[in-house]
């Protein structure tokens, strides 16, 4: 496996295997890695000839500089693990390289750049369509593999492929949870004990309102779950948000679409941490 801090570095190998007429996965990550990204990174290395992973914290995306600035960086472990499931490119640039000038493009798509995460985080899918966008150039992936843990992200990524017009595949890739149902994310690392002990109670609930919804209005459910969970101290949910899982519009009834998904952000914790997940109702 090599690693590359350069752009042009790894241009420059990657011009060799199309001249081979090889094909190229990439897995986009803000470093941290752990199972979930993993089983994004062993897929790819399945389904392609070469497999490259980008290791970035992209600070565009971020609306709060603590958290850019407490986000976790171990690089050196993240290569170990990339090296453990076949890997053959690192992407690991500075924010100087990856951006060399400011990066002043503007996207939005409206309503999936606009609902949930884009009303409570604004500018976050901005960041992340710069940089996403930005990756896909320098790569020119034949697919790119996403955690379905972000599902409103992969709805973003879906458009902005399709305003921009590029040819690349994005692979949905189930999440990965924990023995006790809590969602892999880097951001677990900065969980407490005591925090991460009460972490899983949010999937719990979510996976509970599966079989309530059976004998509940679509209201009844929403309300259950965010009265649950807040219950629980040291929990305190900031949105749940019960939508169409493509358009991620508010649905009323569970007649109303084939494909309804639960998303909810959960505060846990004093500092606090800020844990995403979903549920799937009725695909």
């Amino acid at each position: 496996m090599k690693v590359f801090h350069k752009i042009a570095d790894l241009q420059n190998e990657l011009f060799a295997v199309r001249k081979d007429n090889k094909t190229v996965g990439l897995v986009p990550t803000m470093g941290a890695l752990h199972e979930g990204h993993a089983s994004l990174v062993s897929r790819s290395v399945k389904e392609n000839d070469v497999t490259v992973v980008s290791v970035f914290v992209n600070p565009t995306q971020f609306n709060d500089k603590t958290d850019l600035n407490t986000y976790p960086r171990t690089l050196e472990a993240d290569c170990k693990l990339l090296e453990s499931v076949g890997a053959d490119y690192v992407l690991a640039p500075s924010v100087e390289e990856m951006y060399p000038t400011p990066d002043n493009r503007h996207f939005e798509f409206p309503p999936v750049t606009t609902v949930m995460e884009g009303a409570h985080r604004p500018g976050h899918f901005n960041g992340v369509c710069q940089v996403v966008s930005r990756l896909f150039y320098i790569v020119r992936p034949d697919k790119a593999y996403f955690g379905e843990k972000d599902w409103q992200q992969i709805a973003v990524i879906k458009a902005l492929v399709r305003f921009l017009g590029i040819k690349v595949q994005i692979i949905e890739c189930p999440i990965v949870r924990e023995a006790d149902g809590l969602a892999k994310s880097s951001r677990n690392t900065l969980l407490a004990a005591d925090e991460r002990a009460i972490a899983p109670t949010i999937y719990k609930y979510l996976k509970e309102s599966q079989e309530y919804a059976h004998s509940h209005s679509l209201k009844e459910t929403h309300d259950w779950v965010v009265e649950q969970i807040n219950a629980v101290d040291g929990l305190e949910v900031e949105y749940f948000s019960i939508v169409d899982g493509d358009t991620l519009l508010d649905v009323e009834n569970w007649e109303d679409s084939k494909n309804i998904v639960g998303c909810i952000t959960v505060y846990c914790g004093k500092k606090p941490i800020r844990l995403i997940d979903h549920i799937k109702y009725n695909s």
